[in-house]
């Protein structure tokens, strides 16, 4: 352009053609890119929405199923044998305890070929012999000793903040009843089940005071009094 500015006045006509020329050029440019940007919001618009932009995305809640209120503690899970015609028969025996930690427990034994088979027949037959201890102020109304083969258990109240002074299995049976404090001492045969069922056995026999009182013909507080 600056070769063009410094040419003779005879050729002005020629300058301004070109320059003019310039300009339109430079307005059909900026016309072209307009266009051309008008083109690429057109096809954005048309262009279909990906998938998951603008959609709210569904929350799945999982609602936790209530918690049962029975617990079941295994006190001993062992590898028995039975010798059959032919050889020996290898299964594995379960003692399972089974309570609601609010006046019922149970206890069950079962024997399978796998252990957690075998713990399922456990629960199974724990809850089928539950019974119903008599509790007061969180201890056993009176003394008392259980028994079963060659175990014996001996059960003692005891006040409160004296907590549950027992034992394995024994201590096991007396929590998932529901006692929180009390004295015991076992004696005779150690065996786990043996000490369970002694436990269950004393727990079993216990008298309510209101059965006492009733038998006597007084009322729960002069009895107590």
């Amino acid at each position: 352009m600056k070769g063009k500015i410094t040419m003779d006045l005879e050729n002005k006509d020629e300058l301004t053609v070109e320059t003019t020329d310039v300009t339109e050029t430079e307005e059909v440019t900026e016309v072209a890119e307009d266009t051309v940007v008008d083109e690429i919001a057109a096809e954005e618009t048309q262009k279909p929405a990906r998938k998951g932009r603008g959609k709210k995305q569904k929350i799945e809640t999982h609602e936790e199923k209530p918690q049962s209120e029975w617990t079941e503690r295994v006190v001993q899970i062992r590898r028995v044998t039975k010798v059959v015609k032919g050889g020996k028969k290898l299964s594995f025996r379960a003692i399972v305890i089974v309570g609601n930690q609010k006046g019922q427990v149970g206890i069950g034994c079962a024997k399978a070929s796998e252990v957690i088979i075998a713990i399922q027949k456990a629960i199974a037959d724990g809850r089928k012999n539950l019974i119903t201890v008599p509790i007061f102020k969180t201890t056993i109304p009176h003394p008392i000793t259980g028994r079963s083969g060659a175990g014996a258990v001996m059960l003692r109240p005891a006040s409160q903040g004296t907590g549950i002074i027992a034992g394995g299995a024994v201590r096991l049976v007396l929590e998932l009843a529901g006692i929180e404090n009390i004295l015991s001492k076992s004696l005779g045969s150690k065996s786990p089940l043996n000490a369970a069922n002694a436990t269950l056995n004393a727990l079993k026999s216990l008298t309510p005071f209101s059965e006492v009182a009733k038998k006597r013909g007084l009322t729960m507080a002069e009895l107590l009094n």
